[in-house]
């Protein structure tokens, strides 16, 4: 006879199903659009991105999936081969002391350009050889501006000793033909006259000079011409009104050619000085460099005729 507490018991254990829905029967106009839908989803044509797309998909999926997975692996006669020589599924091959060995397959990588085979790396052999070259070519100008810029200090260097020995030069022949001038006077001798060693000197000068007095003559009443006669005016001020003879004379030289002194002003600033400091050791016993006029032609004692015997 059943326990009366088990039955009880099961009595409030008992599970109560719910009771099922019944299916809701689908009514033709629903039928209909489904039907419709489902053609319509069947004949549109996918776009070409929608295409690639899915195909894109399908590919990783695809190499996602091991071959060795997959039950079909199990007739294949390459695998067989494999386990044959010792292959296990998810062993490397070769040595086992190897730790660099691969374990899965090489990535496989989809090319989506035009490109060929190799084309990258030669795009990126070339791009690195662009760069290195750049790079030279950078380091080739920085060298190229240093030099420039050394040999451009250098030149004002020389330059200002090419004027000094200028005048010393030209003292030096006025006092010799005992025909010497202030400096800030201006020369009555015609330019080309004059050694084309320091013509230069004497040609800026009277560029100077000339340029002063057309400043003065503007500051004049235009109602004062150069034939009044003033007897309260010196030789200075009648030389700058433009009253003398030398104010022809100098105009007539500033407005000449002179090829001469173009092509000795052509020289390097090192080669002209080269000889204007012979001209004088040659001419005035006279080194530029010691400040000295020796007795003879021997000039004993001077080091030599460059700046840097004197060192």
């Amino acid at each position: 006879m059943a326990d009366p507490v088990d039955e009880e018991d099961d009595y409030m254990n008992m599970v109560i199903a719910e009771p099922s829905k019944p299916k809701e029967k689908e009514t033709y106009t629903q039928r209909r659009l489904r039907k419709e839908r489902e053609s319509e989803a069947r004949g549109r044509v996918k776009s070409k991105a929608e295409q690639e797309a899915d195909e894109a998909a399908a590919r990783e999926a695809a190499l996602s999936k091991s071959l060795l997975e997959d039950a079909s692996a199990t007739k294949s006669k390459g695998l067989a081969m494999m386990a044959k020589m010792g292959f296990k599924p998810g062993v490397a091959l070769g040595s086992k002391d190897n730790i660099d060995a691969r374990t899965e397959p090489i990535h496989v990588t989809m090319k989506e350009d035009r490109g060929g085979i190799g084309l990258d790396s030669e795009k990126k052999r070339k791009f690195r050889e662009e760069v290195e070259k750049e790079g030279k070519r950078v380091k080739a100008e920085e060298g190229e501006y240093r030099d420039r810029v050394r040999q451009e200090r250098e030149d004002t260097r020389l330059e200002g000793m090419v004027g000094a020995v200028m005048r010393v030069a030209e003292r030096m022949t006025g006092e010799r033909e005992e025909d010497a001038e202030d400096e800030k006077k201006i020369s009555t001798k015609p330019l080309k006259q004059i050694n084309v060693l320091w013509r230069g000197l004497i040609r800026k000068r009277e560029e100077k000079e000339r340029d002063r007095r057309m400043r003065y003559d503007l500051h004049q009443s235009l109602s004062r011409l150069p034939t009044y006669d003033d007897p309260d005016e010196d030789a200075d001020d009648k030389r700058a009104l433009g009253k003398d003879r030398i104010q022809h004379t100098l105009v007539e030289d500033l407005e000449e050619e002179d090829p001469e002194l173009d092509e000795f002003n052509a020289l390097e600033p090192a080669e002209r000085l080269h000889k204007l400091v012979l001209y004088l050791r040659e001419v005035f016993n006279y080194c530029f460099y010691c400040k000295f006029t020796y007795p003879d032609k021997d000039m004993e004692g001077c080091p030599g005729l460059t700046e840097e015997d004197h060192d």
